[in-house]
């Protein structure tokens, strides 16, 4: 219900920030929620002058808003995930959903596909950054191209594809999406095998796309010709496409709000997740 009267909150006052200066019952009730509101406003209007100036006067990475840079790269996430035992150790995708063939398959058959390296930064929707990963895989564009298509022979026009992962995760992506020529199926992170912490042996890599769109622990790929089959696990956090240059946090509350929500979770995510310890 809080979730709610603050979705409400932010509506009214985007619409009318004079609300805060109104002395009804209804906003003095709320007015601490509408101070902090007016507060950020300045970083809503203006999040990429903002991050220009922080590089001009602190010789920093520009970033995406509302992203700070990590040195380390944890492993981060919803943490009963992290708890749960993973057994695979080969790649082995099956492909379902609206095809006329399912298909499995495996790191021979990726293997005959072009190998690509390439650095990208990584962007959690937390508000976290780690630069300059070098990834190795292969491209999804040229999965799709050349092994589900003459294999799979989708039934209809497909325009999703659900990612589910060995963990329980899952999550999705416009296929539009998955077709951008920096989108891998990746194995390896800095030259070495991916570890479990990294998502072992084979996940996505969507530089474009907030972390939790770039599945890790990938074993099944679901396509469907809409979003009628796909049930977010986190539908307040699951933003359809999540894209970081649009700060796509969540699908319904604003991602200048969101970040600041997610940030004092982090490091006591990333403690928790450390003091598992590995279980694979």
């Amino acid at each position: 219900m809080e979730l709610v009267e603050t979705a409400v909150m932010i509506a009214l006052y985007r619409q009318n920030p004079g609300l805060l200066r109104r002395n009804s019952p209804f906003v003095r009730r709320r007015r601490p929620l509408l101070s902090f509101l007016q507060f950020l406003q300045v970083e809503e209007q203006e999040p990429l002058a903002h991050y220009a100036l922080m590089r001009a006067t602190h010789d920093s990475p520009l970033l995406p808003p509302g992203q700070h840079v990590r040195s380390d790269f944890p492993r981060f996430g919803v943490v009963a995930f992290a708890k749960r035992t993973l057994r695979a150790t080969e790649i082995r995708l099956e492909v379902i959903g609206a095809i006329e063939q399912p298909v499995v398959l495996t790191a021979a058959d990726l293997a005959t596909l072009p190998r690509v390296t390439q650095t990208t930064d990584f962007h959690c929707a937390a508000g976290w950054s780690h630069l300059a990963n070098e990834w190795s895989g292969v491209r999804f564009k040229d999965v799709w191209e050349k092994l589900i298509l003459p294999k799979a022979r989708p039934t209809t026009d497909i325009a999703l594809v659900i990612l589910r992962c060995e963990d329980g995760f899952r999550t999705a992506l416009p296929l539009t999406d998955l077709l951008a020529d920096d989108v891998l199926l990746a194995d390896r992170l800095n030259g070495e095998a991916l570890t479990m912490d990294h998502g072992a042996p084979i996940r996505l890599v969507a530089p474009a796309h907030y972390g939790y769109k770039n599945a890790k622990h990938l074993t099944r790929i679901e396509l469907g010709g809409d979003d009628r089959s796909y049930r977010a696990l986190l539908r307040v956090l699951d933003h359809p496409r999540a894209r970081v240059a649009y700060e796509e946090r969540g699908p319904y509350l604003p991602g200048w709000l969101l970040r600041h929500v997610f940030r004092p979770f982090i490091g006591r995510i990333v403690r928790q997740i450390q003091e598992l310890g590995s279980r694979r």
